[in-house]
């Protein structure tokens, strides 16, 4: 363990996730790991912030001596993010989202919590990595992601990522994998996404639940979730700039 990496971990299931837990472990054999993660599940949030009300923040293990230091908080995943640089504990060299509970593959990475926790650490101009189990249960294994995971963290550490860029790593649920693969995100779309119910108050209102079913628009073998249905551990890099450069140049054209 390098004493003097600092290495920031958050995630969008709480504090108190088996994945979360589980990253830190793995994460601990390179350096000094911080814990700054939402009192509770806030998945979906994406890139969301607490802006109209203030968060309240708990420091549950603050010694500066302690294998890991841990905080959590009201608000959401990037807000943690934002508390731990700005407001709690300070400068990372890495900052680490994860272990998800849940496939962010795909458009999932535009909903993710997850997601926000990388893209934040990417915008402050930290390398940053989200993983992600593509099992929702409280209870999965994760001991089969952990050599992938060191193998990706000391690779990052080694090389670094270009700026505005960071990584999206998608498991398959499976006790060992068909390989390792670098992908582009997979086209996909979410359909019959809300359960329409009476309100069981007897109003004359609806209740919406949310559900949904995953299409898959593609096969192309190097497309993130097509992947990992192939047991492929899928690595996607993700940037924070979203201008669509080839629009860009045919609108140059356009005589606006």
């Amino acid at each position: 363990m390098d004493k003097k990496l600092r290495i920031l971990v958050s995630n969008d299931d709480g504090y108190f996730a088996k994945g979360i837990n589980s990253l830190v472990g793995v994460l601990s054999e390179f350096g000094k790991v911080d814990v700054f993660a939402p009192h509770k599940g806030r998945s979906g949030q994406g890139c969301a912030i607490t802006s109209e009300v203030p968060v309240k923040v708990e420091p549950l293990a603050d010694d500066l001596n302690a294998p890991v230091r841990i905080y959590t908080c009201t608000g959401t995943p990037c807000d943690c993010v934002k508390a731990a640089f700005d407001s709690i504990i300070g400068k990372y060299d890495l900052v680490v989202g994860g272990i998800n509970h849940g496939d962010n593959s795909a458009v999932n990475a535009h909903y993710s919590g997850t997601m926000g926790v990388v893209m934040e650490g990417c915008m402050k101009g930290i390398p940053s990595i989200a993983f992600s189990l593509c099992s929702h249960d409280a209870n999965a294994d994760f001991t089969p992601t952990f050599d992938v995971i060191r193998k990706i963290v000391a690779k990052v550490l080694e090389k670094g990522l270009p700026k505005g860029s960071c990584l999206n790593v998608n498991f398959p649920d499976s006790p060992s994998y068909a390989g390792v693969k670098v992908c582009r995100q997979a086209m996909g779309r979410w359909v019959n996404e809300w359960e329409m119910k009476d309100d069981p108050r007897g109003s004359d209102g609806k209740w919406l639940f949310l559900t949904g079913e995953f299409v898959l628009d593609e096969t192309d073998p190097d497309a993130d979730r097509v992947a990992l249905n192939d047991n492929y551990v899928a690595i996607t890099p993700i940037s924070i700039d979203m201008t669509d450069y080839r629009l860009l140049e045919e609108m140059k054209q356009w005589g606006l």
